[in-house]
């Protein structure tokens, strides 16, 4: 594999940044993380943080014997992530839990999945048009007619509200798309709504399309931050650009997976922030509980087949 990539956050007006982001690959495969930890409720950071860690995780198990079902892998590691800011909370005996957004491109070979949680958003570009985008799981985007409980009719001002996240007592809501096959220039954008609350799509996808990750990505995060002023939210991207070897060029921006010996594992995802979470999951406790997410997941295919 080779791509291009490039992530940047910014606290943009206030006071922490609850946004965590990274990347993780072996020879064969890459996954590409993105959550908004939820103001309103304690420690979004650490909720963001135990996701990126978990997925990760996650990841590095199942690519020991490859990614047999990218979809079912990005399903449970949702999931996992949940299952383990549950935990985190329970360990303290936290009256509200922590929760986060979340949103995850896992590339293996030549082709790319990606599951999201919340309105924590995936673009992806080709050749300077938008090939699909996230809908984000809020009634302004997937129920237009409803009015939410609470809301005076003609009130549209919480229609934006989230209602579902990564950490919530219910189970999350989530959706898994791919596989999609990646062609020479494909660009996949993830992004915190710092971003896409103060641009239009129209001006991402121009960026996106138009320029290098390593030149689009500040540019567009520079925009966002001016055109909030003040107001503005955490702004967090990361990019990638699929590229194939003939029009391959190597930057500081750029990784090849063609020298990485089998077993390799490389994470710019971070252990710290969090003083206890994920690191009580050891190899065989990230498999047993990906093994019975799945095995969940598969009855409730059936049911819905059958």
């Amino acid at each position: 594999m080779k791509f291009s990539v490039f992530q940047v956050s910014r606290k943009g007006g206030r006071s922490t940044n609850e946004d965590r982001m990274g990347y993780c690959y072996t020879r064969d495969a890459a996954l590409f993380l993105l959550a908004d930890g939820m103001g309103g409720h304690p420690q979004g950071e650490v909720a963001a943080q135990l996701a990126l860690q978990v997925a990760s995780a996650a990841f590095q198990q199942e690519t020991k014997t490859g990614i047999k079902d990218p979809r079912a892998f990005l399903a449970s590691a949702v999931l996992l992530a949940h299952r383990q800011i549950l935990a985190y909370a329970a360990s303290r005996n936290m009256l509200d839990t922590p929760r986060t957004t979340f949103v995850a491109a896992l590339v293996q070979g030549d082709n790319v999945s990606w599951a999201h949680c919340g309105d924590s958003r995936l673009y992806m570009v080709r050749d300077g048009e938008m090939l699909a985008r996230t809908r984000d799981h809020s009634y302004m985007e997937q129920r237009q007619d409803e009015v939410p409980l609470g809301a005076k009719t003609g009130d549209k001002t919480n229609r934006n509200v989230l209602f579902t996240c990564l950490g919530s007592p219910a189970d999350p809501v989530f959706d898994v798309m791919g596989p999609i096959n990646l062609q020479q220039g494909d660009r996949i954008l993830l992004c915190s709504d710092g971003l896409w609350s103060a641009l239009s799509e129209a001006e991402i996808t121009y960026d996106l399309g138009l320029k290098q990750v390593a030149h689009a990505v500040p540019d567009l995060v520079e925009r966002a931050l001016e055109r909030a002023g003040s107001a503005s939210d955490n702004v967090t991207v990361i990019a990638m650009e699929w590229e194939t070897p003939d029009s391959f060029e190597e930057t500081r921006a750029s990784v090849s997976t063609d020298s990485i010996n089998d077993g390799v594992f490389a994470s710019t995802v971070q252990a710290s922030g969090v003083d206890a979470g994920v690191e009580d999951l050891d190899d065989e406790a990230i498999e047993r509980s990906i093994a019975e997410i799945n095995e969940a997941i598969r009855r409730m295919a059936a049911r819905r087949n059958g």
